[in-house]
């Protein structure tokens, strides 16, 4: 797991050092889970540092925080600025990004809505989150922990509450030997991971788990999405059955800080005949150069990383 450390993080329109990055211990987040974030990640690429698809994380980051009635005082384009200017002021590639969005003052009460919203944002070193062995498969377990319906926590929200129960299916896995855990919805149909969304290959044809299992729209996955489409594979959302997973010629999982991670067994059963198989070793190519700026066509996904002096003088103009 990362080690949560930088040189400075962004506190409300201002850079400070990570040592004084503090909120009040009564504050209404951390009691309620009443906070929203995202995961971002940066990269050094052909053509500079950049921010990959930094336009849809603020984009989720403002959805998710409108679910939750907490009015973010800053625009996207304000956001983005903030989020370069606090990668500029840690710049260590690759890295993993957290803006986080919450009510730091002291305010107890369930129902408060009252209470300052604030913006923080990190940048620290990136490394692997399921393991340095995770490029050559990792083992899964499905979890006796349900992704809780949409009906009950929003699932398109990326949220701290939303978590719990990842939380928990993750730390019973780990308990158990395996690096990470699958969970099923509320009809017993897979659902994805503790922080990933979950794919499978059959028959040279890509599926993955639909709105229908109360999944996160993850950004990751419609970045597979889209290059596996365009890799000419179909790619098909629908209800996925644990029969079907554990039957699959491949399977992986896709998350901003986990990236693409081949799955090599669910259980006692082994995914495939070998890990990771040749699908996924094309879309897992094909993520390597969209990262690495080496393929024109994706980009408009990177956000180049400006000098700090450079970004600071934009934002303060």
């Amino acid at each position: 797991m990362m080690a949560a450390n930088a040189k400075k993080i962004w506190m409300d329109g201002r850079l400070v050092d990570f040592a004084d990055a503090n909120v009040h211990v009564l504050n209404h987040t951390l009691h309620y889970g009443v906070g929203v974030f995202e995961g971002i990640r940066a990269y050094l690429t052909t053509r500079g540092p950049a921010v990959l698809r930094l336009k849809e994380h603020v984009q989720r980051l403002i959805a998710s925080a409108k679910f939750y009635h907490m009015p973010i005082p800053y625009g996207p384009e304000e956001i983005e600025r903030a989020i370069l200017e606090t990668q500029a002021a840690n710049p260590t590639y690759p890295s993993y990004i957290r803006p986080l969005v919450y009510r730091g003052e002291p305010a107890l009460g369930v129902k408060n809505i009252k209470g300052k919203v604030s913006l923080a944002i990190a940048a620290i070193p990136a490394k692997k989150y399921l393991g340095e062995g995770s490029d050559a498969g990792v083992r899964a377990k499905i979890s006796p922990f349900r992704k809780p319906h949409s009906d009950s926590l929003p699932s398109y929200a990326k949220a701290a509450g939303n978590y719990l129960s990842g939380y928990l299916a993750g730390v019973d896995a780990n308990q158990d030997g395996y690096e990470e855990a699958i969970l099923l919805d509320s009809n017993g149909y897979v659902a994805e991971g503790t922080g990933e969304n979950v794919f499978l290959v059959r028959n040279g044809k890509v599926f993955t788990p639909g709105l229908e299992s109360d999944i996160l729209l993850g950004i990751t996955r419609d970045t597979v999405i889209q290059m596996a489409s365009d890799l000419g594979y179909p790619v098909i959302e629908k209800l996925i059955s644990v029969n079907e997973l554990l039957s699959a010629d491949e399977a992986f999982f896709t998350g901003t800080y986990a990236e693409i991670a081949p799955i090599k067994q669910v259980g006692h059963f082994a995914i495939g005949s070998r890990t990771p198989g040749p699908v996924t070793q094309k879309v897992v190519a094909q993520f390597q150069r969209v990262i690495k700026g080496e393929d024109p066509k994706y980009h408009h996904w990177l956000a180049p990383v400006p000098e700090l002096a450079r970004v600071v003088a934009k934002v303060r103009a």
